[in-house]
């Protein structure tokens, strides 16, 4: 039917229907009256009916179109009640989206442009990060979506899983040089050890160190992820990081392979209420159709 009749023909129909002539509906639609006449030809040709017959004292529909009028009439309601809708829509689309993520990724999604791209869509929302290494109460309005590894221990967030976040034992050149390399992970324990503090302690990370090197040697220990890979970097001692932060230092090396136990998934979650709201909506659909730019913003 899409190919059938264009909407626009439709409305010189009901014009010349309501009014009584061509001139009239001309008026009525701001266009001239030649325009009128070629559009209802038009719609004539298209479905192949002949929907209005010229009069003395002007136009009026032939049986067909009578018969068909009350269908077109309501799809002139229907489309303004699309273009209300449409309209209401645009105005929730504005205003700042929060989104949260452990402060190393931040730059990478920047650098990555799904922002560029979204606000080119959506010029009349903004997105604010709020980084942080602890995980933002999204339930509570402390951010809007979040970009979080893990697995999901809020139920009452919904998301969908980006990819896999995979874990390596690091240390820098100079510690290499003066201390050696470690061979495996029991080999750890001769090892200086950087280890996690503050709101890192329940890192998965952290309870795996002391389970895996049972007589770590611990040298220094952080509360945020940037302070674990600078400790690294300095020499300090060695560490487990994630690759995309790890492999993307070139003072660092990859002295042990990914450790399974350490595997984390991505996730891009939201409240289920904000998830439904024009604007979130529009985020978090404009992402998920980039998924693979995401990903190389999240993992290299």
């Amino acid at each position: 039917m899409a190919a059938m009749f264009d909407w626009s023909d439709l409305r010189h129909l009901i014009a010349v229907s309501r009014f009584g002539s061509t001139l009239a509906a001309a008026k009525a639609l701001g266009v001239n009256q030649s325009t009128v006449h070629r559009r209802l030809l038009e719609l004539e040709r298209r479905i192949g009916l002949g929907l209005v017959k010229r009069q003395p004292a002007g136009y009026r529909l032939t049986e067909l179109g009578e018969a068909l009028i009350g269908d077109v009439a309501a799809v002139e309601v229907a489309v303004a009640q699309l273009e209300r809708k449409i309209g209401a829509l645009k105005l929730d689309l504005t205003g700042t989206i929060r989104l949260t993520c452990p402060e190393p990724v931040m730059p990478r999604i920047a650098a990555s442009g799904l922002l560029d791209r979204f606000h080119a869509g959506y010029p009349g929302l903004s997105v604010e990060f709020v980084t942080s290494d602890r995980y933002l109460d999204l339930t509570k309005g402390e951010a809007d979506v979040a970009f979080r590894s893990g697995e999901p221990v809020d139920d009452s967030l919904v998301g969908r899983k980006i990819c896999d976040s995979v874990w390596a034992i690091y240390a820098s050149r100079n510690y290499i040089q003066q201390h050696g390399r470690p061979r495996s992970i029991p080999d750890l324990s001769a090892h200086a050890l950087i280890g996690f503090d503050g709101i890192m302690q329940n890192h998965r990370v952290a309870k795996w160190l002391p389970t895996a090197v049972p007589d770590a040697h611990i040298v220094s220990r952080s509360s945020s992820m940037l302070g674990v890979v600078s400790s690294v970097k300095a020499g300090i001692g060695v560490a487990p990081l994630p690759t995309t932060l790890g492999d993307a230092e070139d003072t660092l090396v990859q002295v042990l392979p990914p450790v399974p136990e350490l595997t984390r998934s991505w996730y891009l979650l939201t409240p289920p209420d904000l998830r439904r709201t024009p604007r979130i909506a529009a985020f978090v659909d404009c992402v998920l159709d980039d998924v693979p730019a995401l990903r190389q913003a999240l993992i290299g």
